[in-house]
């Protein structure tokens, strides 16, 4: 790829990339506009609490005698705890990506 077409390339995809950032800022901005180590930390221990539940599930089965397998309503019960975890872990990570981001205000 020539020089020329490498540079209107990268010129582009910076053009995108400061889009993509005015949005996010813009929009995001509008529903968190300032975050704090007080706001942040109970959403934290949320998710502390969702990962210890569904560990204490996973124990919990690994406890049955005999080493019996699970019945379909504990496969049920165990997935939704992990769901619950899981979802409440990837809206954290969202978090943090948008303050490393820069897309929301944060409190000194």
């Amino acid at each position: 790829m020539p020089d020329q077409d490498l540079a209107k390339q990268r010129r582009f995809l910076l053009q995108v990339e400061q889009g993509v950032r005015l949005a996010n800022t813009e929009i995001i901005h509008q529903r968190i506009p300032h975050l704090s180590t007080e706001s942040i930390l109970p959403f934290a221990v949320s998710v502390a609490r969702l990962r210890a539940r569904y560990l204490e599930a996973a124990f919990r089965f690994s406890e049955k005698e005999h080493g019996d397998p699970l019945d379909e309503p504990e496969i049920d019960a165990l997935r939704r705890t992990r769901e619950m975890y899981e979802e409440a872990r990837d809206a954290f990570d969202a978090l943090l990506h948008a303050i490393e981001r820069g897309y929301v205000d944060l409190d000194d």
